[in-house]
């Protein structure tokens, strides 16, 4: 399996980031378009999985498929950026600036949601014969999910808003994981194990993904969904992209960063 130890894989993820920050912007354009639009044909594999078996469970086990096949291709995730490019500028790295991070995650946002909208509109024109029919069976599984998680939380006021924070945090946290994931082994079945777990479980738990978002809402009010774009922008994708920010940040690239390279002095027993 060929496993990296932790102070090996931290200093990947900081060279990660400065790469990031340092990359062109029209290969982080691309690299982030292509990652929305696979995890978006991997929420629609999963989605379709769900119905058809009755099961969220058979979804969740196999939607990081598209979460796999995104990373062994080098493409980006906002999810992934928030976490890595951050460490870079933490650790001073030659030429990285807030400037340069903030740029970096505008430039994903925007390939992650053109991408993702892209798969939206080409599954919507196959879930409704162009157009031609009402949603097939999928498709309106799609958007009562659009509904149930904008509306849903509306009802509650500031606490449905919270809500949709923490689980961003908490999806972000497994997310992020899976992220390292990739980093930890040097082989591709490593690489693919370690990505699996951390992505299975947030998807599972139908934590708030920012991206998969991208795709599941516009997609949802293609087909019909009865909610509106502010709803879906206050009510899912900010308080979703703040709570991925957070929880990536603080619960697995601050502590990684902190305790295995910048490790505090060993105690002394004299």
């Amino acid at each position: 399996m060929a496993y990296l130890v932790p102070s090996e894989f931290v200093t990947k993820m900081v060279d990660a980031g400065e790469s990031k920050i340092h990359m062109a912007t029209r290969d982080a354009l691309i690299r982030a378009y292509m990652a929305g639009a696979i995890l978006a044909l991997a929420a629609v594999f999963a989605v379709t999985a769900s119905v058809q078996t009755g099961s969220p469970l058979v979804g969740a086990i196999l939607f990081p498929v598209g979460f796999c096949m995104l990373y062994l291709l080098g493409f980006d995730l906002l999810t992934g950026v928030f976490v890595l490019t951050p460490l870079a500028l933490i650790d001073k790295r030659p030429g990285v600036t807030l400037n340069g991070v903030l740029k970096n995650w505008g430039i994903v946002f925007i390939g992650n949601f053109l991408g993702a909208l892209t798969v939206a509109f080409l599954m919507s024109v196959v879930f409704t014969y162009g157009f031609s029919t009402a949603p097939s069976k999928v498709g309106l599984a799609i958007g009562g999910i659009g509904e149930a998680r904008t509306l849903g939380y509306a009802q509650y006021g500031l606490a449905g808003w919270m809500t949709i924070f923490v689980r961003g945090m908490l999806c972000n946290w497994m997310v992020s994981t899976g992220v390292v994931g990739a980093m930890i082994s040097t082989t591709v079945s490593g690489k693919v194990i370690a990505m699996w777990m951390p992505i299975m479980l947030f998807f599972g738990m139908a934590f708030e993904h920012s991206v998969v978002n991208m795709f599941l809402f516009p997609s949802a009010m293609m087909m019909g969904g009865n909610f509106s774009i502010m709803d879906y922008m206050i009510w899912n994708e900010i308080p979703t992209v703040l709570g991925n920010l957070v929880g990536g940040l603080a619960f697995t690239g601050l502590t990684l960063y902190t305790t295995h390279l910048k490790t505090a002095p060993k105690r002394s027993f004299k």
